[in-house]
């Protein structure tokens, strides 16, 4: 590996929402944490000359190039941060991972169990040399998220008993939508299932400790041809005349499903691209013989927590605002009650792949974590295709750390 003492060599392949978030975070983390090496961004790639050098003047990148490839045989770059479309997940990443570069790949992680498990392999032998990857869940690192899964794990809520997690957009309710990247399978391996679903189903294992070993499932697409896009960013398009050509949507609007924790929990999942009114809304509840614990995105500063251990007339859910200093993360930030937003998580990302990459640890959420996600995701599509028959979800072959 090149990567030096005192700088983290960054080339990131895509510019759009996420390459957005992401080149926010990496312009952020080394204002506002103490790490052991500094991130730099190097090099930014995308496919249009005049879009990249655009986002690499806008974003903070230093340079830019068209093909991913030049990222990969450059000596002098040392983490490939992938924030492509599905589809080209696998390729890039494998690539990486035999060229000795870091990989950051977004979720999820491929379009595929079949890719996923090669991702997954691949990173298990780069792991013997020194190379670290990891999959950008990023809703673990909410400091309210990370006190949940700590709540849970200090014995707060007993003995886990239920689990309960809706993630619920509205983007695509006008059928007139063009068909974005983001609605065909080919480009984006499933709907709001691999699309918002992965991130409640990631979140659920994380905060639990617990795996969803088995599902029931049902799926649909509401509209089901689209005007084609003059020009697409994945949830943004424009549509040329109002008699413009369709396509059909390949993936699901919306997947419902039910699960079982291999801890024995019982849970219910929503996703959906279809709630109207509904912006960005993830919400998780959390039942145990000793208490409960809810978290909103949408008030992503606070918890709720009920503790069935206090005297009966003193019991009620209470509001835990996750800002003080000893919370997770929050030390960087502001006085109590000065609250974060959403960009925060991404920085919160980089700053653990940073000390994982500089110290010689794994980061998580793992390539391996991430294929048991994906497992969970083959599982309810074919749960959904059997007509909602229930299906054990397949074993990883590389042991996942949730």
């Amino acid at each position: 590996m090149s990567t030096t003492d005192k700088e983290l060599r960054v080339g990131m392949v895509g510019y759009a929402f996420m390459g957005a978030a992401h080149s926010q975070a990496w312009r952020t983390v080394n204002r506002v944490f103490d790490l052991p090496t500094r991130a730099r961004m190097a090099l930014i790639c995308g496919r249009d000359t005049g879009k990249v050098a655009d986002a690499a003047d806008r974003l903070g990148w230093e340079a830019y190039t068209t093909d991913w490839r030049d990222l990969i045989n450059r000596d002098d770059i040392d983490v490939i941060d992938v924030c492509t479309p599905g589809d080209s997940h696998a390729e890039i990443a494998l690539a990486a991972l035999a060229a000795g570069k870091h990989v950051l790949c977004e979720k999820p992680l491929a379009n595929t169990v079949e890719e996923a498990r090669a991702m997954t392999a691949a990173a298990e032998v780069a792991r013997a040399a020194g190379v670290r990857s990891m999959c950008g869940f990023n809703y673990r690192r909410v400091p309210a998220v990370t006190m949940m899964r700590q709540l849970v794990a200090d014995g707060r809520l007993g003995v886990i008993r239920h689990v309960r997690a809706t993630y619920l957009q509205d983007w695509i309710v006008d059928p007139q939508f063009p068909l974005v990247w983001r609605l065909q399978k080919d480009r984006a391996g499933s709907g709001a299932l691999g699309d918002i679903g992965a991130h409640i189903i990631d979140l659920t294992q994380f905060v639990t400790g617990q795996r969803i070993s088995g599902v029931s499932a049902v799926t649909e697409t509401f509209v089901k041809e689209r005007p084609l896009p003059a020009e697409s960013s994945g949830l943004a398009a424009t549509v040329d005349g109002s008699a413009a050509p369709t396509g059909p949507v390949t993936v699901d609007d919306a997947a419902v499903f039910v699960a079982r924790l291999d801890g024995g929990a019982l849970a219910t999942y929503e996703a959906s691209r279809f709630a109207t009114g509904r912006k960005n809304a993830l919400r998780v509840e959390i039942n145990g013989s000793l208490g409960s614990v809810v978290f909103d995105l949408e008030r992503l500063n606070e918890l709720e927590f009920y503790d069935a251990t206090r005297p009966s007339a003193e019991q009620g859910f209470s509001r835990i605002l996750v800002t003080e200093g000893e919370h997770p993360y929050m030390s960087a930030w502001w006085p109590p009650g000065h609250i974060i937003g959403y960009e925060h998580s991404f920085t919160h990302e980089m700053r653990d792949f940073i000390e994982a990459v500089a110290t010689g640890v794994d980061p998580t959420p793992s390539f391996a974590d991430a294929l048991q996600v994906q497992l969970v995701l083959d599982a309810v599509a074919r749960s959904a295709e059997l007509g909602s028959s229930w299906t054990e979800v397949e074993p990883a072959l590389t042991a996942a750390t949730v």
